[in-house]
């Protein structure tokens, strides 16, 4: 197996361990204890991931190719009418207002990733 192939495949594990930790409901040092984990190594996956995250996030690149962008429309907390609010693993929140249209719903959830819970 090649380094980088391991590599990606440890890293996806660690995004697994860190959501289900997230979604767990007790502390990180219980979760940890609880799967035989080293505290110091999954706060070291975390900033790592969160990093990579970061860098990739910066410019989205679409499915098709092409890059993505977003711009803040309002700062207005108006979640009177909001259809729905998305509490992502990380604590982003994202509001979908009734009557979105399904093709730029499915960019936007494309372009946050399945990091959430």
């Amino acid at each position: 197996m090649s380094g980088k192939k391991h590599d990606a495949e440890k890293a996806r594990s660690w995004e697994r361990t860190i959501r289900a930790a997230a979604c767990s409901g007790v502390s990180i040092q219980e979760f940890c204890r609880q799967r035989k984990l080293k505290t110091s190594q999954f706060y070291w996956w975390r900033r790592r991931l969160e990093e990579t995250r970061k860098r990739r996030t910066l410019r989205p690149q679409s499915a098709s190719g092409e890059r993505t962008s977003f711009a803040l429309v309002s700062d207005h907390q108006r979640t009177a009418d909001a259809g729905i609010e998305l509490v992502l693993g990380d604590g982003r929140r994202l509001r979908i207002s009734k009557g979105v249209d399904e093709a730029t719903l499915r960019a936007v959830l494309a372009a946050v990733g399945p990091e959430g819970c």
